[in-house]
């Protein structure tokens, strides 16, 4: 079978594998990340056979005309290690890219060239929004969701230890003591800082996403990549730059930073829409081989 006319293959459901002692099929609704069991007489009467892809419904209806005696890919004893490695690297890429952009924020940069103020991860954060938007595309909303609260709490986790370092007992006669507590004092409010615009604008840039996957029936990759995004950023310039720089910065100074961070960001915003497409064509086609090995 295929899938609808102009709807792509696993827009909306993807086969997780088998329950044998009961004939059931573990299907995830993309969407949502909810998982749900189907008798396998149900599945292959029902529209979630038209957004399988071909190794999906092979194995389906293998496992359904051999009465669950035959082993496939997706029996649940073979938990789809690739699709979990995937997982956990896009995991370690959102938590590294957001750590770095939070501690490189603590020095901004002036560009006298141009005029304006910066910081150093205002070029590399807009990739952890393209990093969530594949683990919802790929993974669904709630393991999203899971990703972002993991980098939260990681980032959560560094500031008090961060924090905590700077009550110790300096070593007597070292000169860099004192300005190691100011510079981790310093870090520790704009980590506070990306802590909360980072919760809040990712939350609701995959909200959108998954939002605008189900109004446009999971076509049009491009439209909810970029809106999604452009209103994250939006809130996360103006929640990020208030929250670290009110009081040590002129009012003008950080509204200025903040344009000029939404004007860097959809930039990307509107580049990430490349690389959201070849990232899930080699999630499918890595996918596909490593269970046909």
């Amino acid at each position: 079978m295929a899938a609808y006319e102009g709807e792509l293959e696993n827009s909306k459901y993807k086969l997780l594998g088998f329950e044998n002692n009961k004939s059931l099929a573990v299907i995830m609704i993309i969407a949502t990340g909810k998982v749900i069991k189907i008798k396998l007489s149900e599945v292959l009467n029902s529209e979630i056979m038209e957004n399988l892809n071909r190794m999906e419904v092979k194995n389906i209806y293998k496992k359904f005309y051999s009465q669950g005696g035959a082993l496939t890919a997706y029996d649940l004893n073979d938990r789809h290690e690739s699709s979990w490695m995937i997982y956990i690297i896009l995991n370690l890429l959102l938590f590294t890219f957001y750590i770095f952009t939070s501690i490189a924020a603590t020095k901004p940069i002036y560009l006298e060239s141009l005029g304006i103020i910066i910081t150093p991860g205002t070029f590399l954060y807009p990739l952890t929004f393209l990093i969530v938007d594949l683990l919802n595309e790929n993974f669904g909303l709630r393991l999203a969701r899971k990703a972002i609260f993991f980098a939260f709490a990681s980032n959560a986790m560094i500031i008090i230890l961060l924090y905590g370092s700077t009550f110790l007992p300096g070593l007597p006669g070292w000169k860099l003591d004192t300005p190691y507590n100011d510079v981790i004092i310093h870090v520790s409010s704009v980590l506070v800082a990306s802590s909360v615009s980072f919760l809040v604008s990712e939350n609701i840039n995959s909200y959108l996403l998954c939002k605008i996957k189900e109004l446009t029936n999971s076509r049009f990759l491009f439209l909810r990549i970029f809106l999604s995004t452009l209103f994250a950023v939006i809130i996360d310039s103006f929640v990020f730059c208030y929250i670290a720089f009110y009081g040590s910065m002129q009012n003008n100074d950080i509204l200025n930073m903040i344009y000029v961070q939404i004007a860097i960001k959809v930039c990307f915003a509107f580049f990430n829409i490349l690389p959201a497409y070849g990232a899930r064509s080699l999630f499918k086609r890595y996918m596909t081989d490593s269970q046909t090995k």
